[in-house]
This record gives C-alpha cells, sequence and structure tokens, in this order.
C-alpha cells in the first residue's frame, strides 16, 4: 500500500487522477491529511463511503500513537514518545515560549551518527521517518494539547540530514497553505555537519535556520565525541557553515555542550573564537545532559559563565540554553532507550 500522506500535492492529484476522481477531490484529500491531520481515511466526512473505502484499500496513513507523554512540573514543557505503525519508537518535546509553540521532533528511529555525550545513539538506528511520520508528531500533539504549533525544530532522535531528501519533502509539505502553512523561516535543522548536504541544502533556497552541532573547537578535542569529525573536520564544517550564511543570509548558530575537564577551557573558548569570527553566528551553550550510559560530566556554573563571558569578549555572540522539561528528561533519546529496555 502506498504512503498516501508522504505525496506532495501534485503527487496526490496524479493519483486522483488515476482513480478517475474529479479534480478537486485532490485538495479535499490533501486538506483532510495535512490541515486538519487525520488518521483514518473515515474521518474525511465530505468524502463518499465508497471512496473512503477505495483510499483504505490502496493507501495508507502513517501517524503517531501516544506511548507515554510527561509533562514539567516546571515549565510546561511536554515530552512524548510516540508509537509507530511497526512498532518503533520517536520523541518529540513541546516547548512554550512567550511567541507560542515549539515542538522538537524526531527525523529518525534512532542515529547511526554515535555522539558520545547523547542518548538517541544508544538504542541503535533503525530506519530514517517518512515525510508523514515527521509532520504527524505536529498533528498528534496538536490534537493532544489543542494548540497550534508554530515553531519546529529538527533536533530530535536522528541526523536530518541523514534523511536528507525526507527532510525537504516535510518541510516543503508543512509550508504548504494547503495545510499547517508553517513559516520556513520559523524552521530549524540542527545536523553534526554532513558537509556535502549542508551545501545541498543551502541550493535548496529554503529560508530554514542551520544550526550546527560542533561542540569543540578543533579535530582533536572533537574526534573524541563526534564519530562523523573523523569524515568532516572542523574547519571543513565551519566553512560549510560561512558559505551557507553568506548564501542565505540567514545567521548559523553553533551548539557547544559544555563536558567537564573535555571542552570548556578557556583555551577552548579562545580558539572557538578565533575560528568563529568574520561571520554572523551565534554559540548556544550547553550544560551536558546526564545520561548514565555516557558518564560525562556538566561544567559548573561558573565555568559556563567564564565560557560564555570569554567568547562575548572576542565579538562572539554566546547564549547559555535554558534548560526546559529538566524533570522529565526531555532531552531526546531516554525515553526511547528505556521502552526498548523494558524499565
Amino acid at each position: 500500500m502506498t504512503d498516501i500522506k508522504s505525496l506532495s500535492f501534485d503527487e496526490l492529484s496524479e493519483e486522483v487522477e488515476k482513480l478517475n476522481l474529479q479534480k478537486f477531490r485532490a485538495c479535499q484529500i490533501y486538506q483532510w491529511l495535512h490541515k486538519e491531520g487525520v488518521t483514518s481515511f473515515d474521518e474525511m466526512t465530505n468524502l463518499s463511503k465508497s471512496l473512503r473505502d477505495t483510499l483504505s484499500e490502496r493507501y495508507f496513513i502513517p501517524h503517531c500513537e501516544t506511548e507515554d507523554k510527561y509533562v514539567s512540573q516546571l515549565d510546561d514543557t511536554v515530552k512524548y514518545l510516540f508509537k509507530l505503525y511497526d512498532g518503533e519508537y520517536i520523541e518529540s518535546v513541546i516547548m512554550k515560549y512567550k511567541y507560542g509553540y515549539t515542538i522538537c521532533i524526531s527525523t529518525q528511529v534512532g542515529c547511526k551518527m554515535g555522539c558520545k555525550f547523547c542518548a538517541s545513539t544508544l538504542a541503535g538506528f533503525k530506519r530514517n521517518l517518512l515525510p508523514a511520520e515527521m509532520e504527524s508528531q505536529l498533528h498528534a500533539a496538536q490534537r493532544d494539547l489543542c494548540v497550534r504549533i508554530s515553531h519546529i525544530v529538527l533536533m530530535g532522535i536522528g541526523e536530518p540530514l541523514d534523511n536528507y531528501d525526507n527532510v525537504i519533502k516535510f518541510l516543503k509539505t508543512v509550508n504548504d497553505e494547503k495545510g499547517l502553512n508553517i513559516s520556513l523561516r520559523d524552521i530549524t535543522i540542527s545536523t553534526c555537519g554532513i558537509v556535502p548536504r549542508i551545501y545541498n541544502l543551502m541550493d535548496e533556497g529554503l529560508p530554514v535556520t542551520l544550526t550546527i552541532s560542533l561542540h569543540a573547537p578543533n579535530d582533536e578535542i572533537r574526534s573524541k565525541t563526534m564519530p562523523i569529525n573523523d569524515r568532516y573536520g572542523v574547519d571543513s564544517v565551519i566553512k560549510a557553515s560561512r558559505d551557507y550564511a553568506e548564501k542565505t543570509s540567514r545567521r548559523v548558530s553553533f551548539e557547544y555542550t559544555l563536558i567537564k575537564g573535555v571542552n570548556d577551557s578557556a583555551e577552548c573558548a579562545k580558539e572557538l573564537a578565533q575560528k568563529l569570527k568574520g561571520f554572523i553566528c551565534h554559540v548556544n551553550l550547553i550544560p551536558v545532559n546526564d545520561v548514565k550510559e555516557r558518564g560525562n560530566i556538566k561544567s559548573s556554573d561558573k565555568t559556563i559563565n567564564n565560557f560564555k563571558d570569554t567568547l562575548k569578549s572576542l565579538g562572539i555572540n554566546a547564549t547559555i540554553r535554558r534548560t526546559l522539561g529538566k524533570d522529565i528528561n526531555a532531552s531526546c533519546g531516554q525515553l526511547r532507550r528505556r521502552k526498548n529496555n523494558g524499565d
């Protein structure tokens, strides 16, 4: 059966034509799938019963079922563990800000990248998510919370640029005015630095925000925590980021997770500032998450603040990321790992 929700509007129109249906049916079906986020054809109430039966025989609608839900008592952050049609699990996080709701979505079931501070790789990589499965995380959360999500961050389980084609299709679909109509400028893609795909994204002409998981100022340190660095080193990642910022006129952000005794020294801050000077960027400093299998120790508050102050004194815009959902382990990968381990 064909995944009907991952079809573009033009592709859906071709399917409608094959079924000898009137052209307006494509718009009706597309809006049910993408604006309303239905999970079955029976919910498409302006279609005849016979047409709904025909669609059910030929197509399926991938969707997310809530397996677990956690609500922070500290800041109203909500974390979902979603079950997919094949029994696999992914995670999403909803964060409330002054401007509205942001969702952090997963793009893969597991991750291949093997970063030493991340829980997403612990349960292994299984497969890429379909465009429909990425979008369905928004629909499931909106339906459950009765809110409109206006911002998207592709920073959950998985490496978005390792699932490139499906991610690009997802971006175009959620931006479609016939669907969720979310501005591309309100979407952020986070990558560990797959350099060729950064250039591919740059050439797409999509005004999304690019965030680079850098986490070290040089190859020696970065390779110890991020295996991807053996293929795409710090200098090549930063050059690609500069090129992206120059061509798109979009500020690039760098994620920098601070680990005690690994990458949090004043020397690291100075070296990072030297490599980032001269283009519009921002450094987001992140205290390392407490993942028991990793054994990383969070830098002290004083060290984190000194790192930030050093960067700013050298002309680099830097902030410390506010920790949301701390009481519910809102960093991605931990719920999936526990579910797979039977915890």
